[in-house]
């Protein structure tokens, strides 16, 4: 799988109240919440957002309550890739069970501003700065996950494998 898409930067400690803020978790529409994701971090996000962007965090993403709405609300935004330098654990195994692709990789988090341009490469785990030419490594996902996220989720994957 691969993707490409301009880098949104975050903090770190980034925790899903600011992904999806509990006020709006009356729904598990993933376009109604996509128009309030990351509000509370960058409140000009929801409308800056493009498919196919890029989220580019520091350490910890994800981190705070155990909500399945913060991934859901990343993939409804458009968002292809999370990369970070780590993720909370909850929230990494949300969003496998999703189907959102994400990746750790420090260099990657340093070498990429805000705007750039980013080409993902899930299977091999490269990532590029288009506009530096930058390339890194982050280490890519086990077959049968990449296999997951290609299938839009746990629940998909199953369904294909019966």
């Amino acid at each position: 799988m691969k993707f490409s898409g301009k880098a949104h930067k975050f903090g770190a400690d980034i925790d899903t109240d600011a992904i999806i803020p509990a006020r709006y978790l009356n729904t598990i529409d993933p376009l109604e919440l996509a128009k309030h994701c990351m509000e509370d971090a960058d409140a000009e996000f929801p409308s800056k957002v493009q498919a196919g962007d890029i989220i580019v965090a520091d350490k910890n993403f994800g981190c705070g309550s155990s909500r399945e709405h913060a991934p859901i609300a990343i993939k409804g935004a458009g968002v292809s890739c999370v990369i970070a330098r780590s993720f909370a654990r909850i929230f990494y195994r949300n969003a496998i069970n999703i189907g959102l692709p994400i990746l750790e990789c420090d260099a990657a988090v340093d070498g990429i501003a805000a705007g750039d341009d980013v080409e993902v490469n899930l299977d091999s785990g490269e990532i590029k700065n288009v506009r530096t030419g930058q390339t890194y490594q982050a280490v890519p996902f086990p077959e049968f996950m990449q296999d997951i996220m290609q299938k839009g989720g746990l629940i998909n994957y199953i369904k294909d494998k019966r």
